[in-house]
């Protein structure tokens, strides 16, 4: 048998078409690239009022294909995609994202990711709400979803060169049914590099076909690996066939309702984004200056937090450079259309050198990345963008990865005979670049660093004698994910934020630096731990309805800041709501979308406790995140620092040394951070070692038998 465009045809299976229901199909797709098997599973309605979707359904059916040894390697791992009721909704912006869901390589936990791009909602018009992948195939594969004819297919893939970039464009013209652009746009994919096979930062590149340019996009699940399981499955590639969409792709039981609240936030993303944060122009990258001017932005492996030179990578420069002068969108109808990405970019380097390219962004967090190497350089941030993505490698951890090994080289720690000749200082641009190729290559030194850094620093220790107690300081990691891109010594609800985030530190849970550090807004334990109960479970909501968090909070109504808890933009909560209630025909309170995070938060932490994982000890973070290591950092913000020696602690720092400086700060930072974990667990109604009480989960309806024979021992 041969499949589109005479592809082999390893398994096939008819399905019926149906349709979509009030944002669910009722039954989600299992692919087994091993066996072959595939086959149906209903979703019942304990799923979708305990798990609601996206995340959630992820998790619960992680939860049901693995045990507590399962390695994130393991054939019983998988994989699983799905958007979420609101997903693929036209009428309300941000409505396009699908979430992965998987065993992680670097934390060895559950790992959650979300993506922009089509898949997700095309994934669910196809007519399922999610795809769970499990096995390893014998060969390269791909998974073709067909929702025009009601075929699922197994395929072997004769591709070599497996790089996005290339072959994502072949695989939207190979399986749409003309070259017509409206048929090109009825496909999407998902796939992963050969850095992702090489790395443990391998991560997922979801993609839309851009009309304007006639070009393939793409957007990543960038973190905790998923791409690396992808490829370790054997997997090339996703591709899914979706009919046609428009505002009743979903049945939605209210659409006027959807349509009222989705025109309200669009006028005000017409009318107000251009004097807000401009995501319409520059998108996330508008945040490189404001980082900078509040001394957030971290460079020279958040040793510090501005840099003179940051004026070269900041909004204006990426102004200049996107393509096409105006908003570009990675989902339908969303009128925040913050995909920027800059065309006929010339490459310099590596195996496409020479080659005119299309540059998805860059985001912020990886030209906040690029600081943090300490490079100020526009070619280098694209080029590194563009590789990292076509490759499948996270940016995040790919150069919060890199800024560690060049502190280590610039501290001694490592040298040439380590790194096999490279030059591994801060801001050593073809440097950095060469790694990133060897990564692609699968070899030299870039094969220790794509490790991570949490093993980087074992075998720094264990093979070159490297001091491991120095490493733990300035290693930004915590439980094995690398940090996103943002500064936390003043805040220290940011530091909770990043050490209480279940999949590790990642700011889309909390992001409280304003509240916290600017604005002063949450200045006790008790107010800190609120934040970081609300907030991660607020954002949480977003990965469960298939839905952007971008269009709640960047952008804001005129009057806003005169609400009563402006920080929650409650105009905007309240649209989602109706949003929710529109779409499922459920009507919600805003404490009911808390409370159905709640459940799947809960949930997720017993699943990592199931794992070995999800107590106290494993909620630690670096003290270069908590505040200064090194005697430079210190004496680089002196008066900030002898301030609160004085101001905090009572202690005259004149006559000490810095040394002595620093070991009294940090002593008094590590208490607070501790004290603040306390009130975190009580508010969440955890025990003290982070252990969600039976009683919560009794109160959440999450007190399955088996959830309570894994927290059991621990109360």
């Amino acid at each position: 048998m041969t499949g589109p465009a005479n592809y082999r045809v390893i398994c096939e299976q008819a399905y019926t078409l149906g349709k979509v229901e009030r944002g669910y199909t009722g039954r989600t797709l299992y692919v087994n690239v091993d066996t072959g098997i595939i086959e149906e599973r209903p979703v019942t309605q304990q799923m979708k009022d305990i798990f609601i979707g996206g995340r959630g359904f992820g998790i619960w059916r992680l939860w049901n294909a693995v045990n507590s040894a399962t390695q994130w390697d393991d054939p019983e791992n998988e994989l699983v995609i799905s958007s979420g009721p609101i997903g693929g909704t036209t009428n309300y912006p941000g409505s396009g994202k699908s979430i992965v869901v998987s065993l992680s390589p670097l934390t060895n936990g559950v790992i959650d990711s979300n993506a922009g791009g089509y898949f997700g909602p095309y994934l669910k018009f196809a007519g399922w709400d999610a795809l769970e992948l499990q096995g390893k195939a014998k060969e390269d594969v791909i998974v073709f979803i067909d929702g025009l004819k009601g075929v699922i297919q197994l395929l072997a893939c004769p591709e070599m060169d497996m790089n996005t970039h290339v072959l994502g464009e072949k695989l939207l013209h190979d399986f749409a049914d003309s070259d017509a652009p409206r048929d090109i746009a009825a496909v999407s994919t998902v796939s992963a590099g050969v850095g992702a096979e090489n790395s443990r930062w391998g991560c997922l590149n979801f993609s839309f076909y851009d009309i304007k340019r006639g070009a393939l996009r793409i957007k990543q699940a960038g973190r905790g690996g998923t791409g690396t399981v992808f490829r370790d499955k054997r997997i090339a590639a996703l591709v899914v066939k979706s009919p046609a969409v428009g505002p009743t792709s979903n049945q939605p039981a209210d659409l006027k309702r959807i349509q009222e609240v989705g025109t309200r936030i669009t006028k005000e993303i017409m009318t107000l984004d251009a004097s807000q944060c401009d995501m319409r122009r520059v998108g996330t990258s508008h945040l490189i200056e404001i980082m900078d001017e509040y001394d957030l932005l971290p460079t020279h492996n958040y040793k510090f937090g501005r840099h003179p030179e940051s004026g070269k990578i900041s909004s204006p420069v990426w102004r200049e450079r996107f393509g096409q002068n105006m908003p570009d969108g990675c989902w339908l109808g969303c009128t925040m259309s913050c995909s920027h990405a800059v065309d006929d970019f010339a490459l310099t380097t590596g195996p496409y050198k020479g080659t005119k390219v299309l540059v998805d962004g860059p985001e912020y967090e990886t030209a906040g990345g690029s600081a943090n190497v300490g490079i100020f350089d526009p070619g280098f941030v694209l080029e590194m963008n563009f590789y990292c993505d076509t490759y499948g490698i996270d940016t995040i951890s790919f150069t919060t990865g890199l800024a560690f090994v060049m502190e280590c080289y610039e501290a001694g720690l490592i040298g040439p005979a380590e790194t096999e000749g490279l030059d591994l200082r801060f801001g050593n641009k073809e440097a950095a670049l060469e790694v990133l190729h060897q990564i692609g290559r699968g070899e030299g030194f870039g094969v220790i660093v794509g490790q991570g850094i949490r093993r980087m620093k074992a075998i720094f220790a264990r093979d070159f004698g490297a001091d491991p107690e120095f490493m733990q300081d300035i290693g930004m990691e915590a439980k094995g994910l690398e940090y996103s891109e943002y500064v936390t010594k003043e805040s220290l609800a940011m530091q909770g934020g990043y050490g209480l985030a279940l999949k590790g530190p990642q700011h889309d849970e909390a992001w409280l630096i304003f509240m916290d550090m600017v604005n002063n807004q949450i200045p006790t334990f008790e107010d800190k731990a609120e934040a970081l109960h609300y907030f991660p479970m607020w954002r949480t909501w977003f990965g469960l309805a298939g839905h952007c968090k971008l269009p709640w909070n960047d952008v804001e109504p005129e009057n806003n800041a005169q609400t009563f808890e402006p920080a929650k933009v409650p105009e905007h909560v309240d649209n989602y709501c109706n949003v929710f209630a529109g779409v499922t025909g459920t009507e919600v309170t805003p404490a009911d979308l808390i409370r159905q995070s709640e459940r799947v938060y809960n949930f997720q932490r017993v699943f990592g406790l199931r794992l070995g994982l999800g107590t106290r000890e494993h909620d630690a973070i670096p003290y270069r995140s908590v505040g200064p290591v090194t005697e430079e950092e210190y004496e680089s913000r002196a008066d900030r620092y002898d301030g609160q020696l004085r101001d905090q602690l009572g202690v005259d720092p004149v006559g000490k040394s810095t040394a002595d400086k620093v070991a009294i700060l940090r002593k008094h930072r590590e208490k607070q951070y501790e004290i603040l974990i306390d009130a975190v667990y009580r508010r969440r109604g955890w025990t003290n070692d982070g252990v969600p009480t039976i009683a919560k989960l009794e109160e959440l309806g999450i007190a399955f038998p088996d959830v309570i024979d894994v927290v059991r021992p621990f109360q």
